[in-house]
């Protein structure tokens, strides 16, 4: 009888000891892709200093610094609480600090940086379709609105026990196609039609002019950085890595990460070839992004051929979608963020509906899961349009929202922040 509670004992021990091993490395798993994700941040900054003229450069720095300051303390303070806090189905319950428990099977402080760098990098987007015109200030406030309010609510929606995770069908987006790239690029859609086009955009009878950015090397390294950091982004939003179900989650998560951006940049590089007889980089780049945007919603969802079918998909779409904003509506967009963050983001999120390998109908299902996702897609859009509408009108009309002609058509460097990025 003894030896029997001693075997007990040792079994409990031992299972603790396990269950506090796997905890540990969970917990650092999070830690370190959240880092990752936080490295987004200077990719996003070379991407859009090298995609815009050297004279705003500084300012673009600036911009994407702030956005993660701003973003860490707003989202601390109050979003982190409306997003995941105790639902009524709409938003979260209001928990200043973040100080409640939220049983993400990680300490709560690793979950709360872990989102916290999700989103910093929502307001981060919409800083390059307003690049080269936008007063400072201006941009604090509206960073802050998006990581505070406009981001929180839909993403706990999704996320955080709202509405359109209770559906019969669930909406299905892994680690933010929509939720987070979608809520950017929208804000930056919104944004840039209230802001107008930068001065000698457009011509008098509605040409489009080319405004050259000052440094393809920043932006090519800004994409590689980006493309690192969506092995955080998307890997990370397992939450866990203990265990055999775990690392082969991650690993295939990692597999459809990579390919979809191969397959993006490709087929981009493929088509504005054939289109322009020319093979460009920077579009290129942008079909890299495209194919990551596309396939975070259901990376974990769909098998490597479906990652490389969303990747090639959205390296098209993606150029078609520029040209359309560029030269019908007439948007500018100094980066293409409404195209690779908005568009892209909204197809890749509706594709998981067709390519999930449990669910999609390429795999003779329904589309029930289809129409779930067009239903979130709508919902998040029409949300995010409706309050970026209210905010950037509002600021439009009381604080201002667009620098001086004399200052955009000097460079917002010096005259905004007093110090130049090439002091030559």
């Amino acid at each position: 009888m003894t030896d029997t509670l001693l075997l007990a004992d040792k079994i409990g021990t031992f299972e603790t000891a396990l269950a506090d091993y796997a905890f540990s490395i969970d917990t650092v798993w999070v830690l370190i892709t959240a880092a990752l994700v936080f490295f987004m941040q200077a990719g996003f900054a070379l991407v859009e200093a090298g995609f815009t003229r050297s004279k705003n450069t500084t300012n673009i720095l600036f911009k994407n610094l702030m956005d993660f300051v701003i973003g860490t303390l707003g989202f601390w303070i109050l979003g982190f609480g409306l997003m995941f806090g105790e639902s009524n189905g709409f938003i979260g319950k209001v928990d200043f600090f973040s100080m409640n428990s939220y049983d993400k099977g990680v300490p709560d402080m690793a979950f709360l940086i872990f989102q916290t760098v999700f989103a910093a990098t929502a307001a981060t987007i919409v800083s390059g379709a307003m690049a080269e015109r936008t007063k400072f200030n201006a941009y604090l406030i509206f960073s802050a609105v998006i990581s505070l309010i406009i981001y929180p609510v839909s993403g706990h929606w999704t996320w955080g026990g709202g509405w359109l995770s209770q559906m019969a069908v669930p909406f299905h987006d892994f680690a933010g196609s929509s939720v987070v790239h979608m809520v950017g690029g929208i804000a930056a859609l919104i944004g840039a039609a209230v802001l107008g086009p930068r001065i000698g955009k457009y011509g008098k009878n509605g040409e489009v002019k080319a405004i050259p950015g000052h440094s393809i090397t920043l932006a090519t390294l800004g994409v590689f950085i980006l493309w690192i950091g969506w092995f955080g982004f998307n890997p990370g939003s397992q939450l866990a890595a203990a265990g055999v179900g775990n690392a082969t989650a991650i690993s295939l998560i990692f597999v459809t990460t990579n390919i979809a951006a191969a397959a993006g940049a490709l087929s981009t590089m493929l088509y504005m070839w054939m289109k322009y007889k020319r093979p460009p980089l920077s579009m290129t780049l942008n079909g890299a992004l495209a194919g990551l945007v596309a396939i975070t919603a259901g990376c974990d969802a769909v098998s490597p051929v479906g990652a490389a079918a969303i990747g090639v998909l959205a390296g098209i779409l993606v150029v078609l979608s520029v040209e359309f904003f560029d030269r019908i509506v007439k948007i500018d967009d100094p980066v293409g963020a409404i195209s690779v963050h908005g568009v892209c983001g909204a197809f890749g999120t509706l594709m998981v509906g067709f390519f999930s390998t449990s669910e999609g109908i390429l795999y003779g299902h329904g589309a029930g899961l289809l129409k779930s996702q067009a239903i979130g897609v709508v919902s998040i859009a029409a949300w995010v349009a409706v309050t970026a509408s209210i905010l950037f009108i509002g600021l439009k009309y009381t604080n201002g929202l667009r620098v001086e002609k004399r200052i955009e058509e000097e460079g917002l460097d010096i005259y905004e922040h007093g110090e130049s990025a090439y002091n030559i």
